[in-house]
């Protein structure tokens, strides 16, 4: 199945491609298996999404699907229908922090 994948303009930027990523993954859609299609298509990728000794998520990036936050799911949860048949991206969004102004 192709899976959409919207990245941040730096993530964008680094692996020279302009708006939306488009993988290949077999068998279940989670956000394992995307990212794991993303980084062998965009090695350079590497350790910028997920930490390169657990392979878990980077604290400043969220994952969302179908409306949904799935940063806290576990890498394993299966993605919406949606996100499997190519009809909407998973977004890759760097968190927003601040303090006061």
């Amino acid at each position: 199945m192709t899976i959409r994948v919207e990245l941040p303009q730096h993530l964008r930027t680094l692996a020279k491609i302009s708006g939306e990523a488009r993988v290949e993954v077999e068998g279940e859609v989670t956000p394992r298996t995307v990212l794991d299609a993303l980084e062998a298509e965009y090695p350079m990728l590497c350790g910028t999404i997920r930490e390169h000794g657990t392979g878990q998520r980077r604290a400043f990036l969220r994952f969302f699907a179908a409306e949904e936050d799935y940063s806290h799911l576990g890498m394993d949860v299966r993605l919406p229908e949606t996100v499997a048949r190519g009809v909407e991206p998973l977004l890759v969004v760097g968190a927003v922090a601040g303090g006061k102004i």
